[in-house]
């Protein structure tokens, strides 16, 4: 991505950040956020929300977008980068922004500077790159979501690696000093050396490679798997010690594939020293050598553990008191009534905004069958009728039928088989005194029709959603689209 223009910082102000903040809050439960919604979220008044959010959107801090169902703003990379960095800059933790000094598939890091003009580096966590973008084979973030968006999936990795690297700094594990942490941002210690993929000689292979298998045994006994430990994730400083980074792929060592994860650390350690240093350490640890010694996988939630080891910790917290217990009884009962409470408010809110006016869109008021009836009325004009009987002449059927859409169908199938019956159907009512019709179209074909029409339908739509130009080309196909629901001969009785 390059070096972030960060000058535009000191021309941002408070209210720049109001709607900036306004967009991301949106977007919890929302794909695009509404001017409307920004305004309300903001405190601002509706002109200067706008005003403000067409700057933004020249600086690309936010994007207009169309979407499916309507149109709104989403925040960018960049918009997030500028969050991040303000909340920094008023915390006192960074003062200046440097360049780039790595690129990950995962991530970006950036030297930075505090008051004192002491480097430290910050890790930008970019999740959803075209290189890695198999979140849900390669890591757990989304747990027991179905879908999240690229930016909260982003800050929950970098929420997952300081809570990685906070715990294993406090047991003395070599690892970067973690100093503060904002949405996908983490500020950490700057680590003066180099990553042990760039290193062609070492004074003593073998001494760091001893090294480096006991910190794998010794952070599997600690009760988590770095799972990613390899030539490019350790740091060698100018003593050659090894300094580790990158965390958020850790699991528990109670974790189903733990013992898979483990082997291929190894395999991979022994592997490059072999390959580079032409080194082939005969000793190397196995999953059975594992002792656990304390819980790091518990304390911070890890992948894969077991939740009985979150019950024997909290074994002293077990035994209570019978007055304990009575308050406890109080403060349940206490919760359950203001539960209740909180439920009614939430019944007598969804009630009123049920009574709101709802906006339809012209997708919705538009009924499919106008879509298809040039594909399919020449299948039904196709239809042969056999010989007719004699009837009354002055008999004409009163009975009406509808041409099947859609709407009336689950499926493709489904409404193959309704439109065959229609046509015969509709032969029937064209017919003078036939009893009896069929028709020569054969269902492939029907079904073939139809399908080519959604196809075509589909595609359409995908093209208009992405030659989204902004609100005024919205506003303009607003207009069109009411213009062509209205009837030719006027709502109100007389020509337009």
């Amino acid at each position: 991505m390059g070096k972030i223009n960060v000058s535009l910082l000191r021309y941002l102000n408070t209210e720049d950040y109001r709607v900036l903040t306004a967009v991301e809050m949106g977007m919890k439960n929302h794909e695009l956020v509404n001017m409307k919604l920004i305004a309300t979220i903001a405190q601002l008044a509706g002109g200067g929300c706008h005003k403000i959010l067409m700057r933004l959107s020249k600086e690309r801090l936010v994007a207009y977008e169309r979407g499916k169902h309507y149109d709104g703003y989403r925040l960018t990379n960049l918009g997030y980068d500028f969050l991040a960095l303000k909340t920094f800059a008023k915390k006192n933790v960074l003062h200046s922004f440097g360049n780039q000094i790595g690129v990950g598939k995962e991530a970006d890091v950036y030297v930075v500077g505090d008051e004192e003009q002491k480097q430290l580096c910050l890790k930008i966590h970019r999740l959803g790159r075209t290189s890695f973008r198999k979140i849900k084979e390669k890591r757990d973030y989304h747990q027991h979501r179905n879908t999240a968006s690229w930016i909260y999936l982003s800050r929950l990795s970098a929420t997952r690696e300081f809570a990685y690297m906070k715990a294993l700094y406090d047991r003395e594990f070599p690892v970067p000093q973690p100093i503060d942490f904002n949405r996908h941002c983490v500020l950490m210690e700057l680590v003066n050396g180099y990553p042990l993929c760039q290193l062609r000689e070492l004074k003593d292979a073998g001494a760091l490679y001893e090294e480096l298998m006991n910190l794998l045994l010794k952070l599997a006994n600690y009760g988590v798997i770095h799972s990613d430990f390899n030539e490019f994730n350790i740091m060698i400083d100018e003593n050659e010690k090894p300094i580790l980074i990158d965390f958020p792929q850790m699991i528990s060592t109670s974790h189903t594939e733990a013992q898979q994860f483990f082997d291929r650390d190894v395999k991979c350690l022994k592997d490059f020293f072999k390959r580079r240093f032409d080194f082939e350490g005969e000793a190397y640890p196995v999953f059975t050598d594992v002792v656990r010694e304390a819980n790091i996988d518990v304390e911070v939630a890890a992948s894969g553990f077991v939740k009985e080891l979150e019950d024997e910790m909290d074994e002293d917290y077990e035994e209570q008191s019978d007055d304990e217990v009575d308050v406890e009884k109080d403060t349940d009962l206490e919760e359950d009534k203001v539960s209740q409470e909180i439920t009614e408010k939430v019944e007598v809110l969804t009630v009123e905004k049920m009574k709101e006016p709802v906006q339809l869109i012209p997708d919705q008021l538009l009924p499919a069958s106008l879509e298809l009836q040039d594909e399919l009325l020449p299948a039904v004009d196709e239809v042969q009728e056999l010989p007719k009987e004699p009837r009354d002449p002055e008999y004409v059927p009163e009975v009406r039928y509808e041409e099947p859409t859609l709407e009336d169908a689950e499926d493709v199938e489904q409404l193959t088989e309704m439109l065959t019956d229609w046509s015969g159907i509709k032969t029937k009512i064209r017919g003078t005194g036939s009893t009896a019709s069929m028709s020569t179209i054969h269902p492939d074909v029907i079904k073939q029709r139809v399908k080519s029409t959604i196809t075509k339908r589909q595609n359409i739509q995908a093209v208009q959603r992405i030659r989204a130009k902004g609100e005024a080309s919205a506003a303009t196909r607003k207009k069109r689209e009411n213009k062509e629901m209205i009837r030719a001969d006027g709502i109100w009785g007389w020509d337009n």
